[in-house]
Order: C-alpha cells, then sequence, then structure tokens
C-alpha cells in the first residue's frame, strides 16, 4: 500500500520559514519524480517543485529562489524548504509520487498558513 506523509506545516509571520517533509512508503522511491502542489482556498491546486530522480528540480516561477526541494533516498523522503514565507504561499501542502505518468500517488497534504 502506497503512503505519502506530509508533515511541517504550521502558522509562520510573513518573512519566516518552514520545511515541510513527505515520507513515502509502498514504492520504489528513488525512481520517482517527487513534487510539491498546493491549493489555496477557492483556487485549483497548482504545481509549486519537483525533483526527478537524477535530482534535477523544476520550480513555479513564484517560488524560485525561495524554496528549494531535495530528497533523501536512503530516508524515502522528499523536503520542501520554504524561505521569505509570504501571505499568498498560504495553502495546503500536497506530495506527489510520479512515475512513468501511470502511477501518480497523492498525499492527503499539510497546512501552511503565513500572516502578515
Amino acid at each position: 500500500q502506497v503512503q505519502l506523509v506530509e508533515s511541517g506545516g504550521g502558522l509562520v509571520q510573513a518573512g519566516g520559514s518552514l520545511r515541510l517533509s513527505c515520507a513515502a512508503s509502498g514504492i520504489s522511491f528513488s525512481i520517482y519524480v517527487m513534487g510539491w502542489y498546493r491549493q489555496a482556498p477557492g483556487k485549483q491546486r497548482e504545481f509549486v517543485a519537483n525533483i526527478a530522480s537524477s535530482s534535477s528540480t523544476n520550480y513555479a516561477s513564484s517560488v524560485k529562489g525561495r524554496f528549494t526541494i531535495l530528497r533523501d533516498n536512503a530516508k524515502n523522503t522528499v523536503y520542501l524548504q520554504m524561505n521569505s514565507l509570504k501571505p499568498e504561499d498560504t495553502a495546503v501542502y500536497y506530495c506527489n509520487a510520479l512515475h512513468e505518468s501511470s502511477y501518480n500517488y497523492w498525499g492527503h497534504g499539510t497546512q501552511v498558513t503565513v500572516s502578515s
């Protein structure tokens, strides 16, 4: 059974930092593209960042330079370091695991709230 369990969300003031973690089980973690998405109230889910098995990364323009995605294959965990947080970063953040388009898994999400 595949599980993606996010943690590390919370309430932080604007300008602050948080680190999200996503622990995966039930998949061959190292071969998956791991990603983070977010969904703000009343908005569609949007891409934040992803990291390939090669550790190459992609970022949404809105977070580039502020967020960093990392993976630890030994721990089956992907991280999202979020710095210089803004109120518009407030959302539920979801972890995603993707392999060859056919294997696509989601976590349940963790709430991030940035106060102004």
